[in-house]
């Protein structure tokens, strides 16, 4: 099943993106599976206080882009192959990484002081895992 217990909704991102945002998340760190079953529209709804269409649009987006099955009467489940996981981990990455370049543009940085500090906090954390 997949999990929404920490699901945190945020600020000025409309709800269906976030629920389409925390499954592809969990998708790329390998912690949902194909065949993995997603919470009943109802139940997700009921536990993340939104109305049951708001989940029904993040679950028919999901399905139109494969990610999810639905069979009428039967719940939706994640329907992945290995190629889809790699598009949405790609995806995911360059969605962030042009979030960070825009952070660090507004803040006033230039490409070459930009670097310096992903390059330094690249090291600190290969250190810190031991890598």
């Amino acid at each position: 099943m997949v999990d929404f217990s920490a699901f945190v909704a945020e600020d000025g991102l409309p709800i269906y993106l976030q629920i389409i945002r925390h499954v592809k998340r969990a998708i790329a760190a390998g912690t949902v599976q194909a065949g993995d079953e997603l919470p009943s529209r109802r139940v997700l709804s009921a536990q993340l206080g939104v109305n049951p269409n708001t989940v029904q649009k993040a679950y028919k987006l999901l399905e139109d882009e494969g990610i999810i099955s639905s069979r009428s009467g039967a719940k939706s489940e994640i329907a992945l192959s290995p190629e889809l996981v790699e598009q949405i981990r790609r995806q995911l990455l360059e969605q962030e990484a042009g979030l960070l370049v825009r952070a660090l543009r507004q803040a006033g940085l230039e490409k070459e002081a930009a670097l310096a500090l992903l390059e330094r906090l690249w090291d600190e954390s290969c250190e810190e895992e031991g890598l």
